[in-house]
């Protein structure tokens, strides 16, 4: 009973911004982005607050973590859920969060719109090494030019779908802080791959949890070898934060 009372508010939370988006999105840039904002903020807080009613799911965002961080910085995270997304945003609010995305996620409903009319970086899929590092340079000039956007990248590249850490990729992370030239802040986040598999999506979010943490932040590195020891780092960091959570 309560799982279908939590979908019914969740449903009822998301449903006329979503629908405005839909309807706005092909005439209008600026209607669209208003939109666009008001899912990843009003309704996001929402949701969460309808889990935690709900279903017992907390929303772990340690607030500590936060406060050395500087005004703009670029967010280095693994990836477990498309939820990623929504966590982040709410876990930053206040700042224009921008994902470094694959662009097959502009195909998923909503999502894709959000993503476009917020500008987010698509990164194409099927597309050459050098298609993919030119959306990043002009991902990171516009990032540079609004000190209210944080870059945030997934070095993994893709979603991890049992929680543990894959490999890193150094490619993306390098030409978008070479690009920014911005402190780097390592983040840990868990949870999300238990919510992946939507046939146990709700008896994993009954009483289940999102952890997200701030972990360290390095000053903006200066040439390729401290980018590499910040991405190495970052990985052992990352990997001992879960651990520990999971112990």
């Amino acid at each position: 009973m309560l799982s279908i009372l939590s979908i019914v508010c969740l449903f009822g939370s998301i449903s006329f911004p979503t629908l405005m988006l839909t309807l706005t999105y092909p005439f209008s840039r600026r209607a669209a982005l208003f939109w666009s904002n008001y899912i990843t903020t009003v309704c996001a807080r929402q949701v969460f607050a309808i889990l935690k009613c709900y279903l017992g799911f907390e929303l772990d965002a340690d607030k500590k973590s936060k406060e050395a961080l500087p005004a703009q910085f670029l967010i280095l995270s693994n990836h477990q859920s498309l939820f990623d997304i929504v966590v982040y945003l709410v876990y930053f609010a206040g700042k224009e969060v921008r994902f470094v995305a694959k662009d097959t996620l502009s195909r998923v409903p909503m999502v894709g719109k959000m993503l476009k009319s917020q500008g987010h970086c698509m990164i194409p899929r099927r597309g050459s090494p050098s298609q993919a590092m030119g959306a990043l340079k002009q991902f990171g000039l516009r990032a540079g030019a609004n000190q209210d956007i944080l870059p945030l990248i997934f070095p993994e590249g893709t979603r991890s779908k049992d929680g543990r850490l894959s490999q890193f990729y150094a490619a993306g992370f390098r030409m978008l802080e070479n690009t920014v030239k911005l402190p780097v802040a390592v983040c840990a986040l868990d949870g999300g791959w238990k919510l992946a598999n939507l046939l146990r999506i709700f008896s994993n979010l009954t009483k289940g949890s999102y952890r997200v943490k701030v972990l360290k932040v390095y000053d903006c590195p200066k040439g390729k070898e401290e980018e590499k020891k910040i991405l190495a780092e970052s990985y052992d960091l990352i990997d001992a934060q879960l651990k520990a959570w999971r112990s």
